[in-house]
């Protein structure tokens, strides 16, 4: 028997919930957080290949992704916000392909129309959400780094690894040169203008002339 005054070592009833901590309940948030916004741009990305922006109704998008329509305005404020998650979400995977299998050719140019020709045959698997995210990047108002994002990977990929490159370099307008060409032949070829074929030859030449320097 336990003297008076002497407390009892205390046991952990294994059916009592532990309260986690702060820094505990933050991570559980966070990853939660991060799991609902994927949910909503997956749900989003799959409507709109499916009849493009038009089909991506805000509503409809909360509703496939099992999220009140306030919780998705919390998240994106427009459409155009959606949209433009969607393009990350494109260049993400664009990005850890070339992380996972970097361009192989021999001159900057050629690895540069690497990376063009993965994106564009990424693109055109959905032919219906390239057109979409396309249009809507060119129409909107919204701010977007989806031509930083594809010069930064041209830039990488022509210099042939993580090359530090001054801001005030003339192979970083070069390659954004390239970026916009690229996309206005991407424009014409969902358009049904051009064929994959004529893109990439198109493309060859800019490539070569523009980034003959590096």
């Amino acid at each position: 028997m336990a003297r008076q005054g002497t407390p009892r070592p205390r046991t952990r009833d294994p059916d009592v919930t532990v309260e986690p901590t702060v820094a505990g309940r933050q991570g559980v948030r966070s990853r939660g957080q991060h799991e609902r916004r994927k949910r909503i741009v997956q749900a989003a990305a799959g409507l709109a290949s499916r009849g493009g922006v038009e089909k991506m109704q805000m509503r409809t998008v909360a509703d496939r992704a099992g999220v009140a329509l306030g919780t998705l305005y919390r998240y994106f404020p427009s459409k155009m916000d959606l949209v433009v998650a969607v393009v990350s979400e494109e260049l993400d995977a664009l990005e850890g392909s070339l992380d996972r299998r970097p361009p192989g050719a021999g001159t900057p140019s050629g690895r540069a129309i690497e990376v063009l020709m993965r994106a564009t045959r990424g693109l055109m698997r959905e032919p219906e959400l390239a057109d979409a995210l396309i249009r809507s990047l060119l129409l909107s108002n919204v701010k977007t780094n989806f031509g930083d994002r594809m010069s930064g990977l041209l830039l990488r990929a022509s210099t042939g690894g993580d090359v530090e490159v001054p801001e005030d370099d003339r192979r970083r307008t070069l390659v954004g040169a390239l970026s916009s060409v690229w996309i206005m032949e991407m424009i014409e070829m969902l358009r049904g203008h051009a064929t994959g074929d004529e893109v990439q030859a198109r493309l060859e030449v800019t490539a070569d002339r523009l980034l003959a320097d590096f």
